[in-house]
């Protein structure tokens, strides 16, 4: 879900040889823990992060955006508009796999319904995805009638995905971390990098994409 706002981001503030590696949160987390040594680590969440620095492998992360988890269906079709729709038989709803993020807050939610809505949400799930870009992708070619992604997510589409907002009383707190690789090579860089995600062009670039401000 970073794909858009942390290249801005960059190109803006001046680090034009940055590369990035878009994945799940827990992918990523799972390769650092395998020995892969980026400078900078940025999650869906905050746990993975929390995580990583209690095992040694990430210096303090701090929390730079916040997001809103909402249900997506695409612009040209008139089928969902609400949670209730998700139940009807033969309805096509994608969500994310229950170890990343998208898939933890989307579970979240459904364990807040009564469970017989949820369990005819889950009877009518189509597609399991690695992380949100799958889920959008699903939608935008119209292999599936729903899904559940970020409200920044529902940005970048450019028109092609409409975001239906969530009862305020079953919507998860979704906040996105960052912190400096312990292992990295380019420590002050990497340090510069998330502190410039807290202000400036980073708050511009990720307001931008769709983002909400840290709490």
């Amino acid at each position: 879900s970073l794909s858009e706002a942390f290249p801005q981001y960059a190109e803006r503030a001046g680090y034009e040889d940055a590369r990035f590696s878009f994945a799940g949160s827990d992918e990523l987390a799972a390769q650092i823990r395998q020995g892969a040594t980026p400078d900078v680590y940025a999650a869906a969440n905050t746990s993975l992060p929390e995580d990583l620095h209690a095992e040694g492998l990430l210096e303090r992360p701090v929390i730079f955006a916040t997001n809103r988890l909402v249900l997506a269906a695409p612009s040209e079709s008139a089928g969902v508009r609400s949670l209730n729709d998700l139940t009807e038989p033969g309805s096509r709803i994608a969500i994310g796999d229950e170890d990343v993020p998208i898939g933890i807050y989307t579970r979240e939610v459904l364990n807040r319904l009564p469970d017989s809505q949820s369990s005819a949400i889950l009877a009518n799930v189509r597609s399991s995805e690695p992380d949100v870009l799958g889920i959008a992708a699903k939608l935008t070619q119209g292999a599936v009638d729903a899904g559940f992604v970020y409200r920044s997510d529902v940005s970048a589409s450019d028109g092609q995905l409409e975001g239906i907002e969530l009862p305020a009383r079953l919507r998860p707190d979704v906040a996105y971390a960052a912190g400096v690789v312990a292992d990295s090579r380019r420590r002050d860089e990497a340090a510069a990098f998330v502190a410039g995600l807290l202000s400036g062009a980073g708050q511009t670039a990720l307001r931008e994409a769709g983002f909400l401000p840290p709490p």
